[in-house]
């Protein structure tokens, strides 16, 4: 009947975002730091893809961004606006060794999420009375977030030795292309819904839980933050030329 919700599409979407938080990814698997240490620059492509596509914080927030967004265009408008500010941070934090708890971030991150499904659901001017801050703004802010939480992520592999620049671009390569891929079945999905009388009510169901997943990972977080120990391993190869601090201020020097 048209006036009810047809549940029957939305098992492949819940699928689909249910996969990711499955799978946990945002722990350095042994078998990935096996195929980095054994492959080449091509292995740091393919785990940053596979880091992307199995990525549940990264893909709901992104989930959010693309939710009303009615033509390809706009899409890529605000994807590129992402990818630049993940990129940024993604890169330069990775090369200067800039670190923070991971915990913390990815409750930044998990807070994000929150926040675009809070906005698609009107929460700014519903619940706030005011008019939700500039999406393209907001998009690229939080672009550097989620690329700081991937530097961890890359931080906590060991690079090995030699070109470390380029096994940094490299896995920012391998996180775009699982970006395309992880959206192109999202990006259908919506599509193929939004013109069904059941819009509506689907909109309200993703973005509640779009609120719901994210106070969920904001929680786990902080509670990893506050029961679990303070450090992160990290380790970098020789040569890149440059030195930072880890995380506990020790120097880490990069070629004399």
């Amino acid at each position: 009947m048209m006036g009810k919700l047809n549940l029957r599409p939305i098992a492949p979407l819940a699928l689909l975002l249910a996969l990711p938080g499955l799978a946990w990814a945002h722990g350095v698997a042994p078998a990935d730091q096996e195929t980095l240490t054994n492959g080449g620059l091509w292995s740091y492509i393919y785990v940053g893809a596979k880091h992307m596509v199995t990525g549940y914080d990264h893909l709901l927030f992104l989930v959010g961004v693309i939710f009303f967004l009615n033509n390809i265009k706009d899409i890529l408008r605000f994807i590129t606006v992402f990818t630049i500010g993940h990129s940024i941070t993604l890169t330069g934090a990775t090369y200067l060794g800039i670190l923070a708890d991971e915990h913390l971030i990815d409750a930044v991150i998990a807070l994000s999420v929150v926040y675009k499904g809070f906005e698609n659901l009107g929460g700014f001017p519903k619940l706030l009375k005011v008019e939700a801050p500039n999406l393209l703004t907001m998009v690229f802010l939080f672009g550097l977030i989620h690329g700081f939480g991937l530097s961890t992520r890359l931080q906590s592999f060991d690079l090995g030795q030699g070109q470390f620049l380029a096994k940094i671009l490299s896995f920012n390569v391998g996180v775009e292309l699982g970006q395309v891929l992880a959206l192109i079945p999202i990006v259908f999905v919506i599509s193929k819904w939004r013109g069904a009388p059941s819009f509506n009510r689907f909109h309200k169901v993703v973005n509640t839980f779009l609120v719901v997943a994210g106070l969920g990972l904001l929680a786990f977080q902080l509670n990893g933050y506050f029961s679990g120990p303070h450090t992160h391993e990290h380790h970098h190869e020789e040569g890149a030329g440059h030195s930072h601090e880890d995380a506990h201020g020790h120097p880490h020097p990069h070629g004399e």
